[in-house]
């Protein structure tokens, strides 16, 4: 008899699935593809707002990036979570890594698969150097500022040991806020030493569910049926399409051949951040 009753609650369950897929960043940065707080606000609105949700879903695959923007997203889920009193589980697709895991602790509970990798909490900064190419091609750069360190890290001139020093102080800053976060909300389900937690190794979840960062191991749609039944209801929650873009009208009147060279360049960039992790 229990068991009929129970089943026949759990028959009208409801789990928002919300899809944070892609590189952090601001939302021009990379096209209009990266997470970003403009383009993932109105999907956890709707997701949060869902009627009859028993919790909210997040299906995670993302390498990282902007920290500013990972932490935005997270507080807001956060504010969700608290305002509507939904827990929030986090499903790890192939990666969540640095700013996919800072997004990964907003959830209650995060669940991988073994091959999944996670961890990666720290801080990188790179770029190139082209002051010997100047000097090859016979260009010179001139550069006048108000303020002497205006021009730090300028990449057509000699890199600077101070430069690198006020560089490392900011990143020791932004490390900081991740490791507090990440104590926040994983607090004592973390295991190990924690200059190795947040030394930005990574691990796949296998090994990261030994260290505390993963709490078990799953498939989102067979975890969730045997939370809430198997009738529950897993709506994604995805961007409206505009409706030029349904008839392939998406873009300027000029054509693609004015995005190529953007285009080009944040797909380049895009993959430097997923090739980190062997993807």
């Amino acid at each position: 008899m229990l068991d009929w009753i129970r089943n026949r609650f759990r028959r009208g369950s409801v789990v928002p699935v919300v899809r944070l897929s892609g590189v952090i960043a601001n939302g021009g940065l990379l096209g209009g593809r990266s997470l970003s707080i403009e383009s993932v606000a109105p999907l956890l609105r709707r997701a949060f707002e869902t009627r009859g949700a028993r919790a909210v879903a997040l299906a995670l695959n993302s390498p990282g990036g902007s920290p500013v923007q990972s932490a935005l997203i997270a507080q807001r889920i956060r504010l969700h979570a608290r305002e509507k009193g939904l827990p929030v589980i986090a499903f790890v697709e192939d990666v969540a890594a640095s700013g996919g895991y800072w997004l990964a602790c907003a959830a209650d509970e995060i669940i991988a698969d073994p091959s999944s990798i996670v961890g990666s909490i720290g801080v990188i900064s790179s770029g190139f150097g082209f002051q010997d190419l100047m000097t090859r091609i016979g260009v010179e750069r001139r550069v006048h500022t108000s303020g002497e360190n205006k021009s730090m890290l300028d990449p057509f001139r000699p890199e600077q040991p101070e430069d690198v020093v006020r560089l490392k102080r900011l990143q020791a800053e932004i490390h900081d806020g991740f490791k507090d976060w990440v104590r926040e909300r994983r607090g004592r389900l973390l295991k190990g030493d924690e200059n190795t937690l947040f030394s930005g190794e990574f691990w796949t979840a296998r090994s990261g569910i030994d260290l505390g960062l993963v709490d078990g191991f799953g498939e989102l749609r067979a975890t969730l049926q045997q939370r809430y039944g198997d009738k529950v209801r897993l709506p994604v929650i995805g961007p409206r399409r505009r409706l030029l873009s349904r008839f392939g009208l998406q873009g300027g009147l000029g054509g693609g051949i004015d995005m190529i060279g953007p285009a080009t360049l944040a797909a380049l960039e895009e993959r430097a951040h997923w090739q980190r992790f062997g993807l």
